[in-house]
This record gives structure tokens, C-alpha cells and sequence, in this order.
């Protein structure tokens, strides 16, 4: 079992380092990534979910992608796939995390992979829930601060900077599973230091899914002077699973938890290591610059069992993945007009590069023949950006962005193999993104909003390496939103409508060549709030629909069908009592709505809705110490988390666990 190897590191962080032992005040304010002065508020022109580290830790979760069931419209399907990122829907995108839908970015570091299994794959598993500050989902393709993969929204994760803390959290749950999450920040005169670990082992509770998982998360700041700070931020992360695939809709009726008997040793085993370096200098007292520089690289295999014209047939991919990526942005507050005017502008690149090896008939992980794919992939982007918010008068406060992107590549042959698709140097693509919206404040208890935002997409995965894209223009989303926000005593509501329409999406005609044909529309309404019925008794709900209809195709078949994997709804409320002043319960309810499997629509599934309970204890005292039992399921339920053309993915059955806090 892999979980001891982080324990003296856990350990570790729970001990003080004299050469932090200082706690005197430190003169500069630690490094925010990119758009810092566009980043320390939620009141923006576009919708905002944002979760706190006190959010974080009382949800006692192992995953960070679990947090996203609190974002109304956001599911997070997962694919019974230990190792492998889970599916995430929102805004009538059914393919963030295992496509490229939404763009996922912790500590300015983009998580989303260009050729590694799908254009955009983005593994949240990365990261310890427990050494985050706060998440930020901006739903839309709202913000000139990210480009390709965000045309649903952009998740930003960023850790905790600085601080004296010592966080312990500690969990043993049914089927075999531990989880250690420890983090610590050390503070000295001129220097900051934060750490964080986590180890993971999980049995499964279907044969052939164990699991195990380690990251370790660190950062150290010294201010050089008053006005220059300079940080080094690393985050190393090893992982090894089996899987039990998908199971035909026979065997899921007959044993949901069980695995199908064609199915051969499936797993994944994953490296990822990154390193980053940011320097902060204080212009003046209202300019602030922040250069950085970053590498990753990533080991990443997987073997995967599925039908192939009816027969069951492993597959291997493999993804050797370097990143190297930097930039500057000047971040602002200024006057204009006597009113207060925030901005930032910046320019920032990447080069990643892909050794993409495939192949298509493994037999029990040992390769049969030449493979079908053998290359180095590459993709070099190149953006400038700027953004403001001006607080002109509280009727009418305007926000303007623009965002530039150009991507360019290549594709190089490895060695032999069966594949004859085009591997060609890739055409320059060039995309310009505005974005506009005004808050107004007609009431103190009474906020409202509208955007109008545009994103985009470049030809997908392969296809960028073919001369036959070399005419196509990116796929365009243009998003109108409309929202208000209501905070009236103890109540707070949210709500929310948008439409998205697709354009120039890139497909094959008939003769095989790429072209902009295709148009799509989704629409919906999300609500969230909250109401603190008494000092012992709060409710929240997070809630959205997502319809959606494809209104361009060269197949007219499927005109006017839905897209694939979207529940028509999501439904997430949430009780929370306080029966006596050391304990606390929280009941949680999730709803999800039918979605349509199969792209003729043929196939729909009717979603599933499903019961959590925890219960905590704090101990009298000692403000920091908490034992918490959380039943998952509470029902015992069996439904499918995951239904695709492939098979079924079983939901999680109740699974009770134990676990204890402590921060000191």
C-alpha cells in the first residue's frame, strides 16, 4: 500500500521550522496570479461561484471535483474509472474534465492537456482539496483572462499564500479507503512558506478498482525589498489504479458492482510534476507587475477495454507531456473621472509538447504489433489580454475585455505505424475574444448584471495537424447573459439566465474534407441561495437547467436533437442544523435530470437522485478539533453515474466513513 510514503511528510508539516519562527508583519502582499486586482471580488457583469477554504474543509472531500456539485448547473459525472478525470457538464457542455469544455487553472498553471486522451482533458485529482483558499467557477465564456477551453466556464483553484496554520484531516470509510490531507504555512519577517500532502488508497467497491494516489503542493515567498517579492511553487503528484470499465446494460441489471467478464487488466498510472517561478513588483502604490514562468511534465498511461464492432478490445494510450509557459501582466487601480477604474493587461505564451503513443489491440497490457499512433505533437499559443472594471455610478458599472489568441504547431512521425492520417505542420489559427457588461445597484439589497461574452474553439485534437483545417476558422460561442443578486437579512438568491450559440463549428463534409458548418443553441436558468432560518437552522440550494438543440448539421438527422451527456437539470440542496452547540448535521440532496446518451437521441437516460448525511462533533475547547461521520448514499441507492454509448458506470453504493479534523 503506497499511503505511508507521505506520513513523515505529514508529519512533517505539523512541527514549526525555526527558520520561519518569525511572525512579524509582512510588508508585501503575496502574489496573486494574473489579474490580482480583477481577482479579490466576486462582483462581476458575469455569474461567479466562488467556495472558501472553510467551504473546502467542511465538505470532507478527497476530490476537489466533488466541490463542483455546489455550482448550480455543474455535474460532475464520474466515469468508474479510478485515475482518469471525471466528466463535468455545464451550460449544455457535457465534456469538461474528460474533454475540453471547461478550462481548469490552479496557481495560474492550465490543467488542461492539448493531445493527452481528448482535446482539452483536464485531472483535477492534481490537487489537495485541503491546500486550496478558494475556487472560483466563472460559468461562460465570460473572462479575457483565459482562451481555448473555456467556452463553458473556467475553473480557477488557487492555494493558500502565507499564513500560520496547521491543518490535519484524517478519514477511513468503507470498501478499504484512507485519506490523509495534511497542510501547514509558516511565516517569518521576509518569508512565507506553505505546504501541503495527500495520500489516498481506495479498494473500490467494484472488483478491479483499486486505487492509489500521492501529491505533495508547495510554496515559498521571501520579499527581496518592500515593493518585490519572489515565489517558488512546485507540485509533484504520483498515481496508480485499476479499472473495471464499463458494463453492458445485461450485467449492470444483473450486478451493478460487478465487472464485465471480457474486460482485461484496465488501469492507469499517472506522474505530474510541476515547477513554477513569479517575481511581484510594486510599481507604485496603485501598479503592481507580476512575471512568471512555469514547466510541467507528465507520465501518463492508461489501458482501456471497450466494444469494437461488437468485440471487447483493450487499448493503450500513452502521453509524454512537457510544458513550458510565461508572461508579465500589470494589474491596476486607477482613477478615471474621479471613479475608481480596475484593470489588468498582460501577455503570456506556452509551448506543450505531446509524445502521443496508441495502441488499438493490447492483449492483458502487453502490445501486439506495430502501434496506430506513434508522434510528437506540438501546439505553441501566444495571447494578449486586457480587462477592466469601472465604478462609474452605482446605476451603471461597465466592464470591457479583449482577449488575442494565436496557435501554432506541428506533428512529427516517431516510428512506424498503422495510422495513414495526415501529420502536418499545423496552420497558424488566430482568434480575437471581447467581452462587455454592466452591474448596476438600484437598491442596497439589490444587484443587477448583464454580459455578452465570446469564446472560442480551435479544430480538435488531431484534426489541427491536417492540411485540410488549414481553411477552417475557429468555432465560435457567443453567450448573452442576464442575472441578479438579492441579499436581503438572512437570505441571499442568485439568479441567472443565459443563451449560447455555436458557430463555424469544424466537422468533415461528405468529401472528407474540414469545414465551418454546424450551429447549436444552449440556454438555461440557474438559481443559488441560502437562508438562515435560525442561529441553528440554514438552507441552500443550487439549481440550473441546461436545454440545448443542434441547429446546424451535416447530418439534418440530427437537427433539433439535444446534445450528448447534459442533464436537462441539476438540483443540489442543503440542510444544515446545529441541535446543540458542539454538534453539527448537514443533509444533502442531488438530482440529476434526464440526458441523452447517444447523439440520434435514441438512447436517453433518466438521471439519478441520490442522499448524503454528515454528522460533527467538536470538541469542547478546543475550536479546532472536529470527528465527523459522513454516509454517502444514504439509501443505498443503485443508479448509474455515468450511462454512454460504451456501457454503464455504477454510482458509489452507501459507503459509511470516519474521519477526524484538527487545525492548531
Amino acid at each position: 500500500m503506497l499511503l505511508p510514503r507521505l506520513t513523515p511528510l505529514a508529519a512533517a508539516l505539523l512541527l514549526p521550522l525555526p527558520a520561519l519562527a518569525s511572525t512579524e508583519p509582512v510588508s508585501l502582499a503575496s502574489i496573486t496570479v494574473k489579474g490580482q486586482a480583477m481577482a479579490d471580488t466576486t462582483d462581476q457583469a458575469y455569474s461567479v461561484t466562488r467556495l472558501l477554504a472553510d467551504d473546502i474543509r467542511e465538505a470532507h472531500v478527497d476530490q476537489v471535483q466533488s466541490l463542483l456539485r455546489k455550482v448550480p448547473g455543474m455535474n460532475v459525472s464520474t466515469l468508474g474509472l479510478p485515475g482518469v478525470a471525471d466528466n463535468i457538464s455545464l451550460r449544455g457542455f457535457g465534456a469538461g474534465g474528460h474533454g475540453g469544455d471547461i478550462g481548469f487553472v490552479v496557481d495560474g498553471i492550465p490543467l488542461n492537456e492539448a493531445m493527452s486522451h481528448a482535446d482539452g482533458y483536464g485531472d483535477l485529482n492534481v490537487v489537495i482539496p485541503l491546500e486550496l483558499e478558494r475556487i472560483d467557477v466563472l460559468r461562460g465564456p465570460v473572462s479575457a483572462l483565459y482562451g481555448n477551453y473555456n467556452r463553458a466556464g473556467t475553473v480557477t483553484l488557487q492555494s493558500r499564500r502565507g499564513g500560520n496554520y496547521r491543518d490535519l484531516d484524517i478519514s477511513a470509510a468503507e470498501f478499504g479507503k484512507l485519506d490523509l490531507q495534511a497542510a501547514g504555512g509558516f511565516e517569518a519577517e521576509r518569508q512565507r512558506l506553505n505546504l501541503a500532502v495527500q495520500a489516498v488508497h481506495d479498494d473500490g467497491f467494484r472488483d478491479q478498482s483499486q486505487a492509489d494516489r500521492q501529491t505533495l503542493a508547495g510554496r515559498w515567498a521571501l520579499d527581496l525589498s518592500p515593493d518585490l517579492e519572489v515565489a517558488l511553487s512546485t507540485r509533484l503528484h504520483h498515481a496508480e489504479a485499476d479499472n473495471p470499465s464499463y458494463l453492458p446494460y445485461a450485467d449492470y441489471q444483473r450486478d451493478p458492482y460487478g465487472v464485465y467478464s471480457e474486460v482485461q487488466n484496465d488501469g492507469s498510472e499517472k506522474d505530474f510534476r510541476t515547477l513554477r517561478l513569479d517575481a511581484n513588483y510594486q510599481l507604485d502604490d496603485d501598479v503592481r507587475l507580476l512575471s512568471f514562468v512555469y514547466h510541467t511534465q507528465q507520465d501518463f498511461s492508461r489501458w482501456f477495454t471497450r466494444p469494437v464492432s461488437g468485440v471487447w478490445t483493450q487499448r493503450e494510450e500513452t502521453y509524454d507531456r512537457d510544458v513550458l509557459g510565461g508572461g508579465f501582466n500589470l494589474n491596476g487601480d486607477s482613477q478615471l473621472a474621479g471613479k475608481s477604474l480596475t484593470w489588468v493587461t498582460g501577455v503570456e505564451t506556452y509551448r506543450e509538447r505531446t509524445d502521443y503513443l496508441k495502441y488499438e489491440n493490447t492483449q492483458y497490457r502487453q502490445r501486439v504489433g506495430l502501434p496506430q499512433l506513434d508522434r510528437r505533437f506540438s501546439l505553441n499559443n501566444l495571447a494578449a489580454f486586457g480587462e477592466m472594471q469601472w465604478q462609474l455610478h452605482p446605476l451603471f458599472m461597465p466592464s470591457l475585455g479583449l482577449r488575442w489568441d494565436r496557435f501554432t504547431g506541428d506533428c512529427d512521425l516517431e516510428g512506424a505505424q498503422t495510422s495513414t492520417a495526415e501529420c502536418e505542420r499545423m496552420s497558424s489559427v488566430s482568434h480575437t475574444s471581447p467581452k462587455l457588461g454592466i452591474r448596476s445597484q438600484p437598491l442596497d439589497w439589490l444587484e443587477l448584471r448583464g454580459s455578452w461574452a465570446e469564446g472560442f474553439a480551435i479544430a480538435p485534437e488531431t484534426a489541427k495537424y491536417s492540411l485540410g483545417t488549414s481553411s477552417v476558422s475557429p468555432n465560435v460561442f457567443r453567450q448573452i447573459e442576464l442575472g441578479m443578486t438579492l441579499s436581503w437579512r438572512d437570505l441571499g438568491l442568485d439568479l441567472a439566465t443565459y443563451r449560447i450559440d455555436s458557430s463555424d463549428e469544424i466537422g468533415r463534409n461528405p468529401a472528407g474534407d474540414y469545414e465551418n458548418f454546424g450551429e447549436t443553441r444552449r440556454q438555461g436558468v440557474e438559481v443559488s441561495g441560502y437562508w438562515y432560518l435560525t442561529d441553528s437552522l440554514d438552507v441552500s440550494l443550487a439549481w440550473g437547467t441546461a436545454q440545448s438543440e443542434i441547429r446546424k448539421h451535416r447530418d439534418a438527422s440530427l437537427e433539433g436533437n439535444r446534445v450528448t451527456g447534459v442533464p436537462s437539470h441539476t438540483t443540489t440542496a442543503q440542510v444544515n442544523w446545529r441541535p446543540l452547540s458542539d454538534w453539527e448535521g448537514s443533509l444533502v440532496l442531488r438530482d440529476i435530470g434526464d440526458y441523452a446518451v447517444n447523439a440520434s437521441n435514441q438512447l436517453v437516460d433518466g438521471g439519478y437522485r441520490v442522499t448524503d448525511l454528515t454528522l460533527a462533533y467538536l470538541f469542547p475547547g478546543t475550536p479546532g478539533y472536529r470527528a465527523y461521520l459522513s454516509v454517502e448514499n444514504l439509501t443505498d441507492k443503485v443508479y448509474a453515474s455515468t450511462v454512454s454509448t460504451i456501457g454503464y458506470a455504477t454510482g458509489a453504493p452507501r459507503r459509511v466513513s470516519l474521519g477526524i479534523q484538527a487545525s492548531f
